[in-house]
């Protein structure tokens, strides 16, 4: 039922010199000058130029075109401060939205469907991630043989942290095994470092999170890899179908008043993922600060490699992508009831904003 291979320890001499050529052969900056002409276009003055952004897991790569937007100075080129608001995971990100306390919110897709049942209703106007970009794994020092998921019950799962995005596919994964949510103990362990040393110091059983933890833990061999969707063929096994990950999204209220400030921060998260789509290791190093990288550049170099399948192209919801989140959510989520039918579906997101960016950022 699970492969083996991607459990096996990789020589770390190999991994970092594979790195290392990958490093020498792409050219600097190469994707950053493509762009220059789209800066002789000036930017509308946003609404409001203060934008508190929440996000779990500001150093994870699930939020790479993000911190990409920051560091490569696009949002402040679109007249933004932008806030990244750092929470331990999706949950506490949709809490701090509700609250008030975030204009915008980061994370996955399928949030803006549990709000929408909670009667609060949001809409999504940015895609980064067209895979949810998150792993399953098993701790391999406390199985070596692992047979299936069953073994999982009355063991202790991390997750980012409680109704996140992490929480919530452990949760499908299992189900889609016949097993109920509470057969496991969920624990909340945050992202990157905090994940690693969750699972190496025994606190949890197994483990679902985001690159580069999964990778660090996977290379070093202590972890077998259960179930993946940094791919979209992994993506497709669990949900049939490709399904959206990380995007930006805000009340329908804050849509509705403020369209030239969620016109700038697409237009600063589609120039990223421009940036993106031709960057290499070399690029990554030069704008990625070092302690994203948790020490060690190889390992997130290689996660990057393995995570760049489930990054978006350029911005843009499918609508197939849509009705497979929407399909998931009514059988595997709650109080499905609520949910609007399918056709409906525009209620949860837009492309008009990306669509104004694609023409500005991409030939």
């Amino acid at each position: 039922m699970f492969g083996t291979s991607s459990s096996l320890p990789i020589s770390r001499r190999r991994l970092l010199a594979g790195a290392s050529a990958l490093a020498l052969t792409v050219p600097v900056a190469s994707s950053a000058r493509a762009q220059s002409s789209a800066l002789s276009e000036p930017p509308s003055q946003p609404e409001i130029a203060a934008v508190r952004l929440g996000l779990g897991g500001k150093t994870a790569l699930y939020h790479l075109p993000l911190m990409l937007a920051e560091q490569l100075g696009y949002f402040k080129a679109e007249g933004l401060q932008v806030e990244l608001q750092d929470h331990a995971g999706g949950g506490q990100v949709t809490q701090a939205l509700v609250q008030g306390q975030a204009d915008v919110a980061a994370g996955g897709f399928e949030h803006t469907i549990f709000l929408r049942q909670r009667g609060v209703p949001c809409q999504a106007f940015a895609l980064y991630g067209r895979a949810p970009q998150i792993v399953l794994g098993v701790s391999t020092r406390v199985w070596p043989d692992f047979h299936g998921l069953y073994q999982l019950r009355g063991r202790r799962v991390g997750v980012s942290s409680l109704g996140a995005s992490t929480h919530w596919l452990a949760q499908v994964v299992l189900a889609r095994a016949n097993m109920a949510s509470d057969s496991v103990e969920f624990v909340s362990v945050g992202t990157g470092l905090a994940a690693v040393m969750a699972l190496r110091e025994g606190r949890v059983d197994a483990l679902s999170n985001t690159d580069p933890a999964i990778s660090a833990l996977e290379f070093s061999g202590q972890l077998r890899v259960l179930s993946d969707m940094r791919s979209l063929r992994g993506t497709q096994d669990v949900f049939g179908g490709l399904m959206p990950g990380g995007c930006l999204y805000a009340p329908q209220d804050f849509v509705q008043r403020h369209p030239k400030t969620l016109q700038a921060l697409t237009n600063a998260v589609v120039r990223a993922l421009t940036w993106l789509q031709t960057a290499g290791p070399s690029d990554l190093v030069r704008v990625v600060p070092e302690t994203y990288m948790q020490g060690d550049r190889a390992v997130y170099l290689a996660a990057f490699e393995k995570a760049r399948e489930g990054f978006s192209p350029d911005g843009l919801f499918s609508e197939g992508g849509v009705r497979t989140a929407w399909r998931a959510v009514a059988r595997y989520g709650h109080r499905t009831e609520a949910l609007p039918p399918v056709g409906l579906s525009r209620l949860f997101y837009t492309n008009e904003f990306t669509q104004r960016a694609k023409q500005r950022f991409q030939t």
